[in-house]
């Protein structure tokens, strides 16, 4: 099977990948999915945070890559409205970093002068200011920032508007088609081949999350740093009505209220390897945090629990772009737990690569040739 460009992963990242180079005038575009749908494991287990500022200790490359992405997000859901009349529920309503130890507030000021010093978007709220505007929070709150341009989408209808657009616009599904080697032929890539088929295409993107180091190049491993699983699982309420304005975020835990009632409560961060397992421990962890932020939570029974594994590299940033031989192999993994955040521009970035050759200083920043490793002949 010969395609233009070869998409093998079909989470969030592949899927604007494939979107994005749809909409510049590519024309047959294939994506391979190793599980049975499109979209079921990191993408489909997130919590949607939208948050470049409530984790930001600084402005760095990291950081301005989370918020140029961020700002695309208004017309990336209105654009995926239009396209699929699918409404992907951007909340701009903003996220309150709470305060409820004397450490919680050393931290919380000392964000609050460093990115006001710098001139980003935050507020300095007393606990009477949140207890007003979060009546649900817990009456333990000592202050908070308020970060008004860090949102939330839910990203599980971001993964249905993604798949209707591809079923819409001819781009190929395969689901259930593992890559176990990508092809190599006089040193430049030619495809993928999963147990029982060959796959050739001009040009070849890995976007395969926490699998991406169990596909093989040439029979030999990627040349480039491991990419691991860390566990995160999460747990869900269900609600007649809304508890929460914002999304709520502490040291410990977050909680990302839905439009339609369901308050999600995470998330752990676990070296377990590829296991998915939601563990009691998990599950107490995430309780003990979320009730900490708004004990009435204690009064609803959890509906779903669930677990997913981030992708991570070993310097904890995102591996983009091609390798130092093979032009025709890119690379868009390891956003560890900004995969949701980060799916616009990273489509956009590599969309303009494969389609004019148009560079990014993102493409320089990530690179997998950081890792100063070489492509097998």
């Amino acid at each position: 099977m010969n395609s233009d460009v070869l998409i093998i992963g079909g989470g969030i990242i592949g899927l604007s990948i494939a979107r994005a180079l749809k909409k510049r005038g590519a024309r047959r575009i294939t994506i391979l999915e190793r599980g049975a749908e499109i979209g079921q494991e990191a993408s489909l287990a997130a919590a949607g945070m939208l948050a470049p500022q409530a984790e930001a200790d600084k402005i760095d490359d990291f950081f301005r890559f989370c918020t140029e992405s961020n700002k695309l997000y208004p017309r990336f859901a209105e654009e995926l409205l239009e396209e699929t009349g699918v409404d992907v529920e951007l909340d701009r309503t903003g996220t309150l970093y709470l305060a409820f130890t004397e450490s919680d507030v050393e931290e919380i000021r000392r964000r609050y002068e460093w990115q006001r010093g710098v001139g980003l978007s935050v507020e300095l709220l007393t606990a009477e200011t949140i207890r007003k505007n979060e009546p649900f929070v817990s009456p333990d709150v000592r202050e908070g920032l308020l970060f008004p341009e860090d949102w939330q989408v839910e990203n599980r209808k971001v993964l249905l508007a993604l798949h209707k657009f591809a079923e819409q616009n001819e781009i190929e599904i395969r689901t259930q088609a593992e890559v176990v080697n990508l092809l190599v032929e006089n040193g430049k890539v030619t495809g993928a081949e999963t147990a029982e088929e060959k796959f050739f295409a001009e040009t070849t993107v890995l976007a395969t999350g926490a699998w991406t180091s169990l596909v093989k190049l040439g029979g030999a491993p990627l040349p480039m740093a491991k990419v691991s699983p860390v566990r995160g699982q999460i747990i869900a309420f269900q609600t007649v009505k809304r508890f929460f304005n914002h999304v709520l975020y502490s040291r410990r835990g977050y909680i990302v209220p839905r439009l339609d009632g369901r308050i999600l409560l995470g998330a752990t961060v676990e070296n377990a390897g590829f296991d998915k397992s939601v563990t009691a421990e998990g599950v107490e962890y995430l309780l003990e945090n979320g009730l900490e932020i708004s004990p009435s939570l204690g009064n609803l029974e959890i509906i779903e629990k669930w677990a997913g594994l981030r992708p991570i590299t070993e310097d904890g940033l995102p591996i983009l772009g091609s390798f130092s031989v093979s032009e025709k192999l890119l690379v868009a993994t390891a956003h560890y737990r900004n995969g949701i955040l980060l799916a616009p521009l990273t489509a956009e970035i590599l969309a303009d690569k494969i389609s004019e050759n148009k560079e990014s200083q993102y493409l320089q920043i990530f690179s997998p040739r950081r890792f100063h490793l070489t492509l097998p002949c």
